[in-house]
C-alpha cells in the first residue's frame, strides 16, 4: 500500500518542492529522500513527464565543482496544477480520515 500511495503523491511533492525553490534532480532526491523512499532512477523519468506536461521547465546553471547543472523550475501551469492537486489531496485525506475516525470510535456494539 505504501508504494502505491508514494507513486500517487510523488508528483505533487516534487511540484511543492519546486514551488519553494528551483532545484536539480540529485538535490530533489536528497531532500525528498528524507521523507519518502526515492531514487535517481525514479526522478529522471518523472521530471521528463513533468516537462512534457509543461508543469516544469529547465535551465542550466554553472557549478563551482564541475559541469553545469540542469535546474528545474515550476511553471505557471505547474503552480495551477499543484493547487489542484493539493485541493484534491485535502478532499481525499479528509474522506479517509472520516472513515478511520469512525472505525476508531466504533465499539463493536451492534446497537
Amino acid at each position: 500500500m505504501q508504494t502505491q500511495l508514494r507513486k500517487g503523491v510523488l508528483e505533487m511533492c516534487i511540484l511543492a518542492l519546486l514551488k519553494q525553490q528551483d532545484s536539480y534532480a540529485y538535490d530533489m532526491v536528497q531532500t525528498l529522500g528524507k521523507y519518502l523512499p526515492i531514487s535517481e532512477g525514479t526522478i529522471y523519468p518523472l521530471m521528463r513527464r513533468l516537462q512534457n506536461q509543461q508543469w516544469v521547465d529547465t535551465y542550466l546553471q554553472e557549478s563551482s565543482g564541475g559541469p553545469a547543472r540542469k535546474f528545474y523550475r515550476l511553471t505557471d501551469l505547474g503552480k495551477t496544477e499543484l493547487q489542484s492537486m493539493q485541493s484534491q489531496w485535502q478532499d481525499f485525506a479528509n474522506s479517509v480520515n472520516h472513515f478511520l475516525n469512525k472505525a476508531s470510535s466504533h465499539t463493536g456494539d451492534p446497537s
